[in-house]
Order: C-alpha cells, then sequence, then structure tokens
C-alpha cells in the first residue's frame, strides 16, 4: 500500500484504536526510528506532545506552530522548523497512544508516527518513526538521514526534558 492509501485509510478510520495503524513508509530511501523513557506521567506527555499550538513554547527548534482546528484525522496544522515551512495533516489518533501525521515540503514526502507506552514502573516509552521519500531525499540520504536522526534527538531530549521538570 502507498503512504497517499495509508493516509486515506487512517483519516477515514478516525480514532478507532481497533483500525490498522498507519505506518511510515518502509520503501522511503530514509527512515529513522528513535524512542526514548521519560518520568512522566503519560497524560502529561501527551499534552505536551499533543498541543500543536505549545510547541514553539519547549521546543527551540520549532518557530511557530499552529492547528487548523480540532486534534483530529484529516486536519492540518502549520509549522516553521528549520527553516522550513511545513503544512502537516494529522492522519491518525488514539488519543494517550498514537498520533500520526505527514505531508509534503520542499519536495519530501514525510510520514511521522508517534507511540506512547505507560511501563509498569510509571515511566512512558516514547518512540518515533519517520520516512521521507522524495527527490532531495534520493540525492542525499545520508545527509538528509542524518539531519532527521538529529532533529528527532533533539526533540526527545526537550519532550522528556520538559515533561520531567513538570
Amino acid at each position: 500500500m502507498d503512504a497517499n492509501a495509508n493516509a486515506n485509510a487512517s483519516i477515514n478510520a478516525g480514532t478507532d484504536p481497533t483500525t490498522p495503524t498507519v505506518p511510515v513508509d518502509e520503501s522511503a530511501p530514509v527512515v529513522v526510528r528513535l524512542s526514548t523513557t521519560i518520568a512522566a506521567p503519560l497524560d502529561r506527555i501527551w499534552r505536551l506532545h499533543t498541543d500543536i499550538d505549545g510547541w514553539a513554547d519547549w521546543n527551540p527548534d520549532v518557530t511557530r506552530a499552529a492547528l487548523d482546528g480540532p486534534l483530529a484525522p484529516g486536519v492540518a496544522f502549520h509549522w516553521l522548523t528549520h527553516g522550513l515551512d511545513i503544512t502537516s495533516t494529522v492522519l491518525q489518533i488514539v488519543p494517550g497512544a498514537r498520533i500520526v501525521w505527514g505531508g509534503p515540503a520542499q519536495g519530501i514526502e514525510g510520514v511521522h508516527v508517534w507511540t506512547f507506552v505507560e511501563e509498569a514502573d510509571g515511566t512512558v516509552t516514547v518512540r518515533t518513526e519517520e520516512s521521507w521519500a522524495g527527490a532531495p531525499v534520493e540525492a542525499a540520504p545520508e545527509e538528509l538521514g542524518g539531519l532527521l536522526r538529529q532533529s528527532l534527538e533533539g526533540w526527545l531530549g526537550r519532550l522528556k526534558e520538559r515533561a520531567e521538570r513538570g
């Protein structure tokens, strides 16, 4: 199934947790997977991460971000990060557990999956996976893959820092 078919299936799925999940594009030239463990309540982490309008308050890599409506599949948000003006669309959301967004930015088609798992010890494992496809990525997969990895490491680190601070 291609990325657009995945996106359409997810938008139709809404927030039903029994619906098949939207994956990253495994055939993309760049796929980065990272995770961290955060010693904070899941609710706090989820609120921080899904308050898109508030991203710039705790993530200095995000200059601005604004959601176009309620946080729901099919709703777009606009954000500026690392000089890229991006419009992303929420593709899937399972409250407290999973959010997926994607869209094009300067020739790069991205799909970004975030999952949140509350562990027995009260910590939360946050996993992020992102795929990038398109001509710019095909031309420089190692360079762009490294930039994506660095960006996601920063995002996870800042989310952890802010959530653990309370």
